[in-house]
């Protein structure tokens, strides 16, 4: 990866730098930080499917509103896109005013922005509340990104990060059950389960310590010479040269990411399979595919950065088996390959990224990357539409980015082996 730099080569050096760890790693008040941590990541995801199985509803309930066709469906999507748009100013107030307090009060706003939909009577008043729900998620999951990484590091970071993977792709299931169960009672039903997160924000006041920089973390987090922790005295400009790869491989990797989510009850409806129950299964099995491939990567012990070639190697085989099946079950065999290697994508760029960043450039960090991510997530859809009117078919389209997937991988191995880093560089604070 560009902007790489090389790290402690030893364990026992590491130990030499970073000392006991900032927080407790065991017990009850571990457990707990560890669950708000998740529960907070999962938020956005909650905000993203919980109101998709009644959109039908709503779209009926305001079909006498004008251009309503093209308005209800942005009630879903506009949270993803402020999200995009405010994660990386998130991550500055993430910097300059704390991660703690800025998480507490988004927390609550969210719940505040989220219910709002139960008393608001117009459309453009429904997705105004949406949007500000975006804007509250931007810093919800930039804060709890930014003290997964203060809190933790080497190996627990990444598999702290992998887990948040984990937890958000199997919310996204219960997500939409609870949403479509929820929905029965009426089109406004699934907006109280915004109010969760009055419960969550006193449990975080209380139970997350606020980090400090010089925590063990930075201490050997990486940050390259020249780039001197706060306290100092040295001007320590923000790393952005950087970021900018791993941020431009992100939002190519949430493309990757989201395909199959996205996509895959279009492609099974092109091969003539109509039944929602086997479109159902069919996703849930890629969803597991993807918790499993988060679980691999947290117990693989290997930097990231020399493993994306052959992930993105191994989401662009899944994406070259859908693209030539002629049946649901090989489409589905694709996709499990694809969502295997998507979930060791995404905690790969994010421990990644993390790596590359000291204390003080956390939180901005962390916002650059989500809005990178989420970025990538919006524009999937429309990239995929442009590539079948290009190639003729969904499927072809699919087989496009497979390429697109094989050649990024070859040119991050090119550039790995010109740079002469063709060995495994050893994981930020391996000791911890």
């Amino acid at each position: 990866m560009p902007g790489s730099v090389p790290l402690p080569p030893s364990a026992a050096a590491d130990d030499a730098v970073a000392g006991p760890p900032p927080v407790g790693v065991s017990g009850p008040a571990h457990l707990l930080r560890v669950t708000l941590l998740m529960a907070g990541s999962c938020l956005p995801i909650l905000g993203a499917v919980l109101i998709a199985p009644v959109l039908p509803k709503m779209q009926d309930h305001f079909a006498s509103v004008p251009g309503a066709k093209a308005l209800v469906p942005l009630a879903l999507t506009v949270p993803a896109l402020a999200l995009a748009l405010l994660a990386p100013f998130a991550g500055l107030i993430v910097d300059r005013l704390g991660r703690k307090r800025l998480l507490i009060w988004a927390t609550l706003l969210y719940a505040v922005f989220g219910t709002a939909p139960l008393w608001l009577d117009s459309l453009g008043g429904v997705i105004a509340s949406r949007a500000l729900v975006g804007v509250a998620e931007a810093a919800i999951m930039t804060c709890c990104t930014t003290l997964i990484g203060d809190y933790y590091s080497g190996r627990r970071r990444v598999r702290y990060l992998a887990l948040q993977t984990m937890c958000a792709s199997a919310s996204a299931t219960v997500f939409f059950v609870l949403g479509g169960a929820a929905g029965s009672a009426g089109w406004r039903a699934p907006f109280w389960v915004y109010a969760v997160s009055l419960v969550l924000a006193p449990l975080m006041a209380a139970a997350l310590p606020s980090p400090a920089a010089g925590t063990p973390a930075e201490a050997s987090s990486g940050t390259p010479a020249g780039d001197a922790p706060a306290g100092t005295g040295t001007s320590r400009p923000f790393p952005w040269r950087r970021m900018a790869g791993i941020c431009a491989l992100t939002f190519f990797g949430a493309m990757v990411f989201y395909t199959v989510p996205v996509e895959m009850s279009y492609l099974l409806d092109d091969l003539g399979v109509e039944s929602s129950g086997v479109i159902g299964l069919a996703t849930a099995v890629a969803s597991a595919a993807t918790v499993g491939g988060a679980v691999t990567f947290a117990r693989l012990k290997r930097s990231p950065d020399p493993m994306l070639p052959a992930v993105l190697a191994l989401c662009a085989l899944g994406f070259g088996v859908m693209f030539l099946a002629g049946g649901a079950p090989l489409l589905v065999v694709g996709a499990v390959v694809n969502c295997v290697g998507t979930g060791m994508l995404l905690p790969a760029l994010l421990t990644s990224a993390m790596s590359r960043l000291a204390f003080e450039d956390r939180g901005r960090g962390t916002g650059l990357w989500l809005a990178a991510f989420f970025g990538g997530e919006f524009v999937c859809p429309l990239v995929l539409l442009a590539g079948e009117a290009a190639v003729g078919t969904l499927a072809g389209a699919v087989g496009t980015l497979g390429l697109a997937s094989a050649a990024v991988a070859a040119g991050l191995l090119a550039a790995r082996r010109r740079a002469g880093a063709t060995a495994a560089r050893p994981l930020p604070e391996q000791a911890a």
